[in-house]
């Protein structure tokens, strides 16, 4: 009874529509659960332990999806059955992630709305442990210049940032606007009164500089906040 419990088959001894690859053939990626997506990454699984039971495992261990995307090369490599191949193969696919929602510089995405900033820095800054203060740079018609910029993590006080230090890479680049975002660790992104008030001096600062503060965004797990569409500190 036991040696039938413990049986764990191989992905190739199951019927072909249970198999990864073959299910996101026939009913596409989006239909796949995330043990699945992740199999077909790793390959292969380990002795005892297929693909799929292996990366439902891993995922067990370093604490889901979110867990996943804050993990080291390091941490995945503790993970039993995940050597150097499987950690790099990991790793290489949350980078294309991170990259593919940037998009290439020489797009130049246009910042319409709150949610196209956001989309841009969410994916990287809803795994940070740590607060993080992040500018996006403007142009005169609203397009991004170069990557956002990190100009800050540990915890958001107005009286450890330096304003000066906010607007640096806007100065150098002669940027149009700026579009500030932090995030909250928490996973709630509710601004807190000190958002409001570094907001505020960030927007009066700006005036004196002539550079537009569009927004300050507060990046929650996956969610975030518009301070200038609540009208907070603006």
């Amino acid at each position: 009874m036991s040696e039938h419990a413990d049986y764990r088959p191989r992905i190739a001894d199951l019927p072909s529509d249970a198999r990864p690859r073959e299910r996101l053939a026939l009913v596409g990626a989006s239909s796949l659960g995330i043990a699945e997506l992740l199999a077909i990454l790793l390959r292969v699984g380990q002795k005892g332990e297929n693909a799929i039971r292996l990366a439902e495992r891993m995922l067990s261990e370093i604490g889901g999806l979110p867990g996943l995307h804050r993990a080291t090369l390091n941490d995945l490599r503790n993970v039993k059955g995940i050597g150097k191949a499987k950690s790099a193969q990991l790793m290489a696919a949350i980078e294309l992630g991170r990259r593919i929602t940037i998009g290439a510089p020489e797009e130049r995405l246009v910042i319409r709305s709150a949610s196209d900033a956001a989309n841009l820095v969410m994916y990287q800054m809803s795994a940070l442990e740590q607060e993080y203060l992040y500018v996006i740079l403007l142009d005169t018609r609203n397009r991004v210049i170069g990557q956002p910029l990190e100009v800050y993590h540990g915890s958001l006080n107005m009286s450890l940032i330096r304003v000066s230090e906010v607007f640096r890479g806007a100065v150098k680049v002669n940027a149009a606007g700026i579009i500030v975002a932090h995030n909250h660790p928490s996973g709630d992104p509710s601004p807190s009164p000190e958002d409001v008030a570094v907001t505020r001096a960030l927007a009066e600062a700006g005036k004196l500089l002539d550079i537009d503060v569009l927004d300050h965004l507060v990046i929650g797990q996956h969610r975030f906040v518009s301070l200038k569409d609540r009208g907070l500190g603006f």
